[in-house]
């Protein structure tokens, strides 16, 4: 196997991918359980454009061997090359604006984005100066990112929708809004009417109908629910927005429910004022918020505490190249831990003398970020 193998590389190598096809094809008609010639195929598929096919044969060669790195390696570099579909200049340690005149867009607002595991589909907080935020969603399709459009849960302009977040497995959505809710529940919670919600994919690979979240959330004012592997939810909440109670709270899942909500500690609680909009690993290892200032309003900055065994460590900023004099916050970070995303707004001025807040979606490598961070808190 390996001498046909060799084949199909070194035609890979030489660009004929023709030839390479036709020997992969081979391979895999006359050994179906050999990982390399799954690999190989999808090589192939990358190198065609053909991206999804790709994907399915990397994942079927991991299926042979899980532990096969070269698969893995392969599968980790068509995740980056699909954001690289969006911005052409990948960040280091100085972050740079995700997807200029594509997602960041002149006179749009752009923030809070997520990913599926995938990242073959995003969703994100979108709107013109002076309207309602609402979810916009594109697709890579055939190796093409499709245009932003109203995500199509999210096509009421008068509701402010805003925040979404995947969940591990891709096949739910959590989201915020200002939509009324059905007439099945009732509430104590009538601030801005704001509520937690969530879509899942049906059969079909489409979104259904918004449901709205049940107790013990639809009391409360939740904004930013994100989840992590194991269902725990993190985000915002207090009596209401500005309140003293406000801050980073979650709800433990167990077997599918959620039966109460607890606040975090004054590890997270006690770091400024207007704490808010958490992203939490997906194994709980980290918490990224942002917080303001007591003494700088309207200037947010984005911090994060490691979770050592349970117990929070202090709040650590994430350095004077993410935050800076203007507002940072709302922060994500893809799917494969590579890459942070979060906004940057700046106050504008308009003609008439009244000021606005114009907003853009950045993204910085995260993994040299989080190491130099724990290497200088000294924390292992």
């Amino acid at each position: 196997m390996s001498i046909i193998f060799n084949l199909g590389v070194d035609a890979v190598i030489g660009k004929d991918f023709e030839a390479a096809e036709k020997i992969f094809q081979y391979a895999i008609q006359e050994y179906p359980e050999d990982k390399q010639s799954y690999l190989g195929m999808g090589v192939v598929r990358r190198n065609q454009g053909q991206n999804d096919s790709a994907k399915a044969l990397f994942e079927k060669s991991l299926q042979i061997d899980p532990d096969y790195p070269l698969a893995k390696s392969w599968l980790q570099s068509l995740r980056r090359s699909n954001l690289a579909l969006l911005s052409s200049k990948i960040p280091t340690d100085t972050p740079l604006v995700f997807a200029p005149d594509i997602i960041s867009i002149d006179d749009y607002y752009s923030a809070s984005i997520t990913f599926n595991p995938d990242i073959t589909e995003l969703f994100l907080n979108h709107r013109k100066e002076g309207k309602n935020y609402n979810i916009y969603t594109s697709k890579l399709i055939n190796g093409k990112w499709s245009e932003l459009e109203l995500a199509p849960f999210s096509t009421n302009l008068e509701d402010l929708d805003f925040h979404p977040r995947f969940n591990f497995k891709g096949d739910r959505l959590y989201f915020g809004s200002t939509r009324p809710i059905p007439n099945t529940f009732t509430t104590s919670n009538t601030h801005r009417r704001l509520h937690q919600w969530y879509v899942e994919k049906n059969g079909n690979g489409d979104w259904g109908a918004p449901v709205l979240m049940g107790e013990p959330f639809v009391d409360s004012y939740i904004m930013g629910a994100v989840p992590s592997e194991n269902g725990n939810l993190y985000f915002t909440s207090g009596t209401r927005v500005g309140a003293d109670d406000e801050g980073i709270y979650y709800a433990l899942n167990q077997n599918g429910k959620y039966t109460a909500i607890e606040k975090m500690d004054d590890m997270i609680n006690s770091n400024g004022r207007f704490i808010a909009h958490p992203y939490i690993a997906p194994d709980e290892s980290y918490l990224i918020y942002d917080s303001e200032k007591a003494t700088e309003p309207d200037n947010n900055d984005l911090f994060i505490s490691f979770n050592n065994n349970g117990t929070w460590s202090q709040s650590y900023p994430l350095g004077p190249k993410i935050n800076t004099e203007l507002s940072e916050g709302a922060a994500t970070v893809s799917p494969d831990g590579k890459f942070l995303f979060f906004r940057r707004s700046e106050k504008k001025v308009r003609e008439d003398g009244t000021t606005y807040h114009m907003t853009k979606l950045y993204w910085v490598d995260f993994i040299s970020l989080k190491n130099k961070i724990l290497e200088n808190a000294k924390i292992q």
